[in-house]
């Protein structure tokens, strides 16, 4: 039995639709909270697929969180063996940070439904499933693109909003998992910054949410579907 290992920040960021489609191809599923896992006893070798989810901190706050630091340093490990792995926002994030890549703010928030813009690599890839629909963007951090990465999708205000590293890693800025009632609490456990950011709102964004989640499912579930088709998962 195939095993993928999730590595979660805060619980409601979780793998979404991504879980029932693993569960349907006979995936084992294993959680690590990674604030108070021991990430040094994971092998890094060990899962099938290794998922590193969201989270509302930065990477660049290791004196705050220490676990980023090792949890970088099996990225690293993990990265370097090419070895099945995705990174979704602040997965994005420490993935684009363990291959070298500068993490820093945007100075703009990204938060709401809005479509992406595919590169012509991107175009090729699995994430052509997305090109007609929205997905949600939860993140006011950024990265620039690692050294041997192919961007693979942008938007106005993240230029680097997918990358892909060889065959096996995939980065995510945004949430392509996250669909549906499942966000209810989202604007529960963001509700500070949902509250301190202009222009946003927990009634627009439950409207999108409505508005979206029917598209974006299907489509998420071909473009991961293809990914891991690709990496015979």
């Amino acid at each position: 039995m195939p095993q993928t290992v999730a590595l979660r920040h805060v619980a409601f960021e979780d793998l979404g639709l991504l879980g029932p489609l693993l569960q349907r191809r006979g995936h084992e599923i294993r959680y690590m909270d990674a604030p108070l896992a021991d990430l040094d006893a994971l092998d890094f070798r060990a899962p099938d697929l290794l998922v590193v989810l969201g989270g509302p901190i930065g990477v660049y706050e290791e004196e705050h969180y220490p676990f980023i630091k090792t949890e970088i340093a099996l990225l690293e490990r993990r990265l370097d063996a090419a070895l099945p792995t995705l990174g979704i926002c602040f997965g994005s994030q420490l993935m684009a940070s363990a291959l070298g890549a500068r993490v820093y703010a945007s100075g703009a928030k990204e938060i709401g439904w809005a479509p992406i813009e595919l590169t012509a690599a991107g175009r090729e890839s699995s994430l052509r499933h997305l090109h007609t629909t929205a997905v949600l963007h939860w993140h006011s951090d950024t990265f620039d693109l690692p050294e041997g990465a192919v961007r693979l999708a942008s938007t106005r205000v993240c230029e680097n909003q997918a990358f892909s590293y060889g065959a096996a890693a995939l980065a995510l800025q945004f949430h392509a998992e996250a669909t549906g009632c499942a966000l209810e609490s989202w604007f529960v456990g963001h509700a500070v910054e949902i509250a301190a950011t202009p222009g946003v709102s927990v009634a627009n964004l439950r409207a999108d949410t409505k508005l979206w989640s029917g598209t974006l499912a299907p489509h998420a579930e071909r473009c991961f579907d293809e990914w891991l088709d690709a990496n015979h998962l």
